[in-house]
């Protein structure tokens, strides 16, 4: 098998799917592992770690897709690497695809046997690779959101912990999965108050048990979110679906009514957001103003920390890469069901339920 790792080319992405350490275990189970020349350095992986781990350095980045049976990525292909698809190739990466029409259409054209990080399941019907992502976007939307506070940023000039003798800022969690809750965490940490809403029960009975009462758990129905939204400084998104497009939980009336300068992050705007007026962003045009309310949407949040989402997504995906090198993909496939839900497109279908019903296939 011929394993290829090009460089990342979404804006401001800092990650690599494949770290010297994964190569290495690759090449020892057989694999020819292709690199793009420069694909780690953003992560603090030299090129001369991933020769002395056995991989093949390419500088032309179209002889790592030709190939390629397996292209090892972390974002979805952009519209700039469509055309270095072969057909029938297989292609392990989020794809996120109940946002992005376009690259389905590709995939299916091309017969690519797309399997999806984040619809990988666990034995406990867990997202193991989605999960360390999300982890990072929640820690990190607090720290997005307290920058973007700061009266320079054109923020409402609040800090998140207050000092003795003033209010504390008000951080609002819509959503308490893995996201959420360590946005939760986060904020609780800095000394802000912390509202988090979920459908959940027992995800806010749990948030409630580990913070002793310190954070407010509401159930999420319309009334609760328009009250809490409109006195938050910080709104944190963190509704998914996992595959699905992500549902609007917060409008735009809702969003009118925040005090001017206050951040809303929406951590789901890899899956179209939760937030009615959030659109997609960039690193390097991270914000843009609505309603006087800071907007932050970035897809790629976590490769601000372009190291450490590395080495937590490649811990994630090592025990499936090397299945997929030991077993070959078909019989990894029938024997490992967790792996097998992670595909998207085969053979020029979708055929995960909730990403069809999202792009209005059958």
């Amino acid at each position: 098998m011929i394993i290829g790792v090009p460089k990342e080319i979404k804006i401001g992405e800092t990650r690599v799917s494949m770290t010297p350490s994964l190569c290495r275990r690759c090449v020892s189970l057989g694999a020819k592992v292709l690199v793009e020349k420069s694909a780690g350095l953003s992560a603090g992986f030299a090129d001369a770690e991933y020769k002395a781990a056995g991989a093949t350095l390419v500088g032309d980045v179209a002889k790592v897709w030709k190939a390629a049976d397996l292209i090892l990525k972390v974002k979805e292909p952009l519209p700039a690497e469509y055309g270095r698809l072969r057909e029938g190739q297989t292609l392990f990466t989020y794809l996120h695809l109940a946002a992005g029409p376009e690259l389905a259409k590709v995939l299916l054209k091309k017969r690519i046997l797309g399997i999806s990080y984040e619809t990988v399941e666990g034995v406990d019907g867990s997202f193991p690779l989605l999960k360390p992502m999300s982890q990072i976007a929640g820690r990190l939307s607090i720290q997005i959101g307290a920058y973007f506070l700061q009266s320079q940023h054109g923020g409402s000039g609040v800090l998140l912990g207050g000092i003795p003798g003033t209010m504390p800022g008000h951080v609002v969690v819509v959503g308490a999965g893995n996201s959420g809750a360590h946005a939760v965490q986060m904020a609780a940490g800095m000394g802000a108050r912390v509202t988090v809403l979920d459908l959940d029960t027992r995800k806010l009975e749990a948030l409630d048990t580990e913070y002793r009462g310190r954070v407010v758990t509401l159930m999420s129905n319309p009334a609760n979110i328009e009250n809490e939204v409109a006195d938050a400084d910080l709104l944190i998104g963190a509704v998914l679906i996992p595959a699905a497009k992500a549902p609007i939980v917060v409008n735009a009336k809702t969003v009118a009514r925040m005090r001017p300068g206050s951040v809303i992050v929406d951590i789901a705007i890899d899956q179209g957001g939760c937030i009615e007026t959030i659109h997609p962003t960039s690193h390097t045009n991270p914000t843009y103003q609505q309603h006087g309310v800071i907007h932050y949407a970035v897809p790629n949040m976590p490769a601000l920390v372009g190291r450490t989402s590395t080495l937590g997504l490649t811990q994630a995906t090592e025990p499936y890469v090397a299945m997929i090198v030991q077993k070959g993909v078909e019989r990894a496939l029938a024997e490992h069901k967790g792996l097998a839900k992670g595909v998207n497109t085969k053979d020029g279908q979708i055929v995960y339920a909730a990403v069809a019903q999202a792009l209005g296939y059958k």
